[in-house]
């Protein structure tokens, strides 16, 4: 008996996917429920894995994009060695090309595949290799953010001391507690929510000629990972503690280094935290996660000189940059949303109450 191995749909918006890595050679014997092959759309990775003990014979062969629903390789359930009936592993069977599969076509899947991907070539002072998947569509939509909205960017620095003072003091009581560190991001987190509350607009979306207001708060927290930048989303965060917030940004990142994040993690965000700090970034102008209005952009905590009361003081400052849609969102409105962030982050004793109840 032959089992297809098929591409399966992973969400409305996926057309195609890339055959990323076969963890298994063509013609070796597999197990049922080992992982075969990892498949990269353009928002996540998918692994699939053997449904019936049999020989692998790959179709398609890796760094080829085909369309959703596509053969790429069989298990042929006859290889299997019995005790009573023991059958020789039939030949391996040469990867070749992708094809136009024969099978019916899909809702929002295309008829043919897509173009085959070229190896990486190398001529001595230069190599040409293939954009993946995923760096094609974030190469897509940032420019597609740029071509669409009005972005402008203000900006503004705010005084860590009391936020590195908080988890200085609270640090042990809150990990034993909660199973996690406090980190900075659960700050900007609850800030962030705090601040749409004052400023509506920056939790809307234009749509046609329409503004679509979001009454709730899932906001996007964005992750480094191997494969590119990644976007998972903290939902209802007005709604959970401090400590709920940085035990599910701990659970985003170990599901982005496992390769673990999901379409669903990706989608609904209404706001999005960038940390470019942890890079070393001292300033930059954030691109908005698309069709979103705003995005805040965290940087490097540096030592500086600042005056307080009359007195030059060395204070750990951080460089904030407020990017946001300028169609729907004013100068003023932008600007009283990045104080108020600037104001909780500098008097922050709530927000970490709500993290340690």
């Amino acid at each position: 008996m032959l089992i297809d191995i098929v591409v399966p749909a992973v969400g409305e918006s996926i057309t195609s996917a890339n055959v990323a890595c076969w963890h298994k050679a063509s013609g070796e014997l597999v197990s049922k429920g080992e992982l075969l092959v990892t498949l990269e759309t353009d928002k996540v990775s998918h692994e699939l894995t053997a449904a019936s003990d049999g020989q692998l014979e790959i179709l398609t062969t890796e760094g080829h994009e085909v369309p959703i629903a596509s053969v790429i390789g069989r298990l042929d359930t006859r290889a299997v060695v019995s005790p009573a009936s023991p059958i020789s592993p039939i030949s391996p069977v040469s990867p070749v090309s992708p094809v136009s599969p024969t099978i019916p076509t899909i809702p929002t899947s295309p008829s043919a595949p897509a173009a085959a991907v070229k190896p990486a070539a190398v001529d001595g002072r230069s190599t040409r290799r293939p954009m993946s998947t995923l760096r094609r569509k974030i190469a897509t939509q940032l420019v597609t953010a740029q071509q669409t909205a009005a972005i402008l960017t203000t900006f503004n620095e705010v005084d860590m001391s009391a936020v590195i003072e908080l988890r200085r003091q609270g640090q042990e009581t809150f990990l034993s507690r909660h199973g996690v560190k406090l980190g900075f991001m659960g700050f900007f987190v609850k800030a962030v929510v705090h601040s749409l509350k004052q400023v509506p607009s920056l939790n809307a979306r234009i749509d046609g000629s329409d503004i679509v207001e979001h009454h709730y708060y899932d906001i996007g927290v964005a992750i480094n990972t191997a494969k590119g930048l990644m976007v998972p989303v903290l939902r209802d965060c007005d709604k959970h503690s401090l400590a709920r917030i940085e035990q599910d940004i701990a659970g985003y990142a170990d599901k982005a280094r496992a390769g673990k994040i999901t379409l669903e993690d990706l989608q609904g965000g209404v706001f999005t935290v960038s940390n470019g700090g942890v890079f070393g970034s001292m300033l930059s102008t954030p691109i908005l996660n698309s069709p979103q209005s705003g995005i805040l952009g965290m940087h490097a905590i540096q030592p500086r000189p600042v005056a307080r009361d009359g007195h030059v003081v060395i204070r750990p400052m951080m460089y904030l940059a407020l990017s946001y849609d300028h169609r729907l969102v004013d100068g003023r409105e932008a600007v009283t949303f990045l104080n108020q962030i600037k104001a909780s982050l500098e008097e922050p004793t709530q927000l970490l109450l709500d993290g340690m109840g």
